[in-house]
């Protein structure tokens, strides 16, 4: 019954999301297209009975990697399809597999909407990476008989208090889970508190510590740092929200004042706005160029000049990370929660942050504890940290080897969830 009335309310409110999809495409124009997808009208795959595995966006694509990675190389004759809820998502995953997948928009939370997506894919088994629970999505997909597994299952202190206050439509959906594979002890009691069985439940750690940097991109981020930016002193700050770069700016202007010759690689989170930062920066009297115009020679160096570089490519990230002495890592000093810090970490770059890491909290505090992350609550501590760490490049050092360490020394969970995926496969 609290599923019905769910979905009762979600088919009142469609116009406003559609208002909002709209909105969106204002800023972001691939926000039009396809939008029959979202509600479940696509032609079928060639193939079905496969794996489907849903990734919202940028983030949980690039982490479902590995595992889509292995199932294409183990089993090619294996239909996988994968999802998204973001053009920014499905421009990675294709960019990442090609037509080595068959890529859709997931559908809207809409009962017949799933109906007609699982009627078209017809899976054997579903993966859903994180946090994306939508109770029809999990609810109609475990009614057929198909086996749902949430991956590298993560649910904050207050995610959970959000549950708790739906409590009966949640306990339905926990429920249904065949198998809810959680990051942290943490993570797993939250689960079993909002209903999830104790024999469904599995705590394996986070398949984010199995992030390898491959040679081949070790190398072109060494030839990239060394052609483009040289010697010169450089930070990166990653995923960056709105709010933020204000901040980050005026952290870098104080940086300068004893580092002249530093360098910024501002990289916002989503592409809309780039047009907004980059007007953000060209008002701070900061002289920047655009890493879009840099691609058409990949020998051309930054002008001595340029303090800012402007991320303005998508799919460059790790890239951009590996040509960096020190990293901060947005969405940290709003309230949002943080980004990774593992990828970074893997680069041995030591870490910085905002105080909100409500998002991956628990890997926040390994890489503290180490010594490879600290948290700074404005632009002053910021700039202090920074300055500290370019003066004394032995602690900048030791503070980028603790951050590897951490993610070298637990790693494993990757292999542990591909065991359990494959087991539900054969069944």
């Amino acid at each position: 019954m609290p599923r019905f009335f769910y979905s009762v309310f979600f088919y009142l409110i469609l116009p406003l999301v559609l208002v909002r999809l709209l909105w969106r495409a204002s800023r972001a124009p691939a926000y039009r297209h396809r939008i029959a997808e979202r509600f479940g009208f696509f032609k079928p795959p060639a193939h079905t009975g496969g794996l489907w595995v849903h990734a919202v966006s940028v983030g949980e694509s690039i982490a479902a990697a590995p595992l889509i990675n292995y199932f294409l190389a183990q089993h090619p004759h294996l239909p996988v399809v994968v999802t998204t809820m973001t053009p920014t998502g499905s421009d990675r995953v294709q960019a990442m597999f090609g037509d080595r997948v068959f890529h859709v928009y997931a559908p809207y939370d809409l009962p017949d909407a799933i109906a007609r997506f699982l009627n078209r894919i017809q899976p054997r088994t579903a993966v859903i990476m994180e946090t994306e629970i939508w109770p029809n999505m999990v609810c109609q997909t475990e009614a057929r008989g198909i086996p749902v597994i949430l991956a590298n299952a993560r649910l904050s202190a207050r995610s959970a208090r959000g549950y708790g206050r739906i409590g009966s439509l949640s306990r339905d959906v926990f429920s249904r889970f065949s198998q809810v594979v959680a990051q942290s002890a943490a993570d797993g009691s939250r689960f079993a508190a909002l209903g999830v069985p104790e024999a469904n439940l599995t705590v394996s750690g986070s398949i984010k510590f199995d992030l390898a940097i491959p040679t081949e991109l070790q190398t072109q981020a060494s030839e990239l740092r060394s052609h483009w930016l040289g010697d010169r002193p450089v930070w990166i700050a990653a995923s960056t929200h709105a709010g933020e770069d204000e901040v980050l700016l005026t952290a870098h202007r104080a940086l300068l004042a004893q580092h002249p010759d530093a360098v910024l690689i501002l990289v916002p989170r989503h592409p809309e706005r780039f047009p907004k930062v980059a007007e953000l920066i060209a008002s701070s009297d900061l002289n920047f160029e655009r890493r879009s115009a840099s691609l058409a020679s990949a020998a051309a160096s930054v002008a001595s000049t340029t303090s800012v570089i402007l991320g303005d490519t998508m799919g460059e990230l790790l890239l951009l990370l590996g040509c960096a002495d020190i990293a901060f890592v947005g969405g940290s000093l709003i309230d949002h929660g943080g980004h990774n810090t593992l990828e970074p970490a893997a680069w041995g770059v030591p870490v910085v942050t905002g105080l909100s890491d409500f998002n991956f909290a628990e890997i926040s505090a390994l890489l503290e504890a180490a010594g490879g992350l600290q948290k700074i609550d404005g632009d002053r501590a910021l700039a202090e940290v920074l300055q500290t760490l370019f003066a004394k490049p032995l602690c900048r050092q030791r503070q980028g080897a603790a951050a590897k360490a951490v993610v070298d020394n637990n790693r494993g969970a990757l292999q542990r969830l591909l065991a359990i995926i494959e087991g539900y496969l054969k069944d």
